[in-house]
C-alpha cells in the first residue's frame, strides 16, 4: 500500500497524471503534517477507495493521531459545509444568504492541531468539492495567517488527484 502502488494503477493514457502525482506528493516542499494531513484529507474527498486505500496508511504512519483525525475531520466538515455553501452561492434566490445556517463546525474552531493546517487541508477538500465561497474564505485565513501562494497552490494540486483513477476502475469492471 503506497504511493507507487497508486502510480502503477494509473493508466497509460493518465502519465501526466503519474508524473503529477509523484513529484507533487514526493518532491512536495511542505512540512510533513501538512503534506500528509492534505494527501488523506484529499484522498477521503475524492470519494476513491482505491486512493484512499493506498494513501491512508502512509498518511497515517506521517502524522500523530490527532493530526490523522483532525484531517478526517476536515474531509468531514467541508463535506458538510462545501454542499451548504455551494448550494446557496448556486441558487438564485439569494434570500438563502441571509437565513441562518443552523450548522455545528464546533471542529473548525478547535480541530486538535495548528489552525494553519487544518485551513489548508479544508481548502484542498472545498477544491475537489468545487465551492468557491469555501476556497475563497479558507485562502483569506490562510493569506492572513502569513501562508503564501506557493503553500497553498501546493495544496490544490495534491486535490488534483483520485478522479482518473475511479473512472479507471469501472471502466474494468465493465
Amino acid at each position: 500500500m503506497s504511493l507507487d502502488t497508486l502510480k502503477s494503477a494509473i493508466p497509460d493514457y493518465a502519465k501526466d497524471l503519474k508524473l503529477n502525482l509523484g513529484s507533487v506528493i514526493g518532491n512536495s516542499d511542505l512540512p510533513t503534517q501538512q503534506l500528509w494531513g492534505t494527501v488523506l484529507a484529499t484522498a477521503i474527498a475524492s470519494r476513491s477507495p482505491l486512493v484512499l486505500r493506498e494513501l491512508a496508511p502512509e498518511a497515517k504512519a506521517n502524522l500523530s493521531p490527532e493530526a490523522y483525525g483532525a484531517a478526517k475531520s476536515a474531509a468531514a466538515i467541508m463535506a458538510m459545509n462545501n454542499v451548504f455553501y455551494r448550494t446557496r452561492h448556486l441558487l438564485s434566490d439569494h434570500e438563502y444568504g441571509t437565513l441562518r445556517a443552523g450548522l455545528r463546525m464546533n471542529v473548525i474552531g478547535n480541530p486538535g492541531v495548528d489552525k494553519v493546517d487544518f485551513e489548508l487541508w479544508s481548502f484542498a477538500v472545498s477544491a475537489i468539492n468545487g465551492c468557491g465561497m469555501c476556497l475563497d474564505s479558507h485562502e483569506q485565513v490562510l493569506r492572513k495567517a502569513g501562508v503564501e501562494r506557493e503553500v497553498i497552490q501546493e495544496a490544490f494540486k495534491i486535490a488534483a488527484v483520485g478522479v482518473t483513477l475511479e473512472a479507471e476502475a469501472v471502466l474494468a469492471a465493465e
